[in-house]
């Protein structure tokens, strides 16, 4: 029952990271940005969604998913942090992406933590 979280490339979770990753470095495509906010969703989405991958291939990488929580959390604050908050559509971006990140990464942090001690890696 617990094999497929084993296996590398098969936990939903981080599936879900890497999505939520791209779509927020995307967004500026079809939003009004400024350049600040337009770079600000490029990046953090990019780390996002690399750590993302980065947990998929390694899945008993249990620090994967506390660096994803902190990105979500950076996401987060940008819009306040970045100064784009004006921008509604960066904004929203910035906030649902950021929670949904952070809500990723600690629903996937069991489930690693259980891998890490069953694969042995300490």
């Amino acid at each position: 029952m617990n094999e497929p979280t084993t296996r590398p490339w098969t936990r939903p979770h981080d599936w879900a990271e890497v999505v939520i990753g791209v779509v927020v470095a995307l967004s500026p495509l079809w939003m009004t940005t400024d350049n600040i906010a337009m770079w600000s969703l490029i990046v953090l989405g990019a780390l996002i969604a690399l750590d993302g991958l980065a947990s998929l291939a390694m899945p008993g990488m249990v620090y994967g998913e506390g660096i994803q929580i902190v990105l979500g959390a950076l996401l987060f604050v940008s819009p306040w942090v970045m100064g784009f908050a004006t921008f509604m559509g960066a904004s929203w971006t910035a906030w649902v992406g950021g929670v949904l990140t952070v809500v990723a990464g600690a629903a996937a942090m069991p489930i690693a933590q259980a891998t890490h001690k069953t694969a042995g890696q300490h």
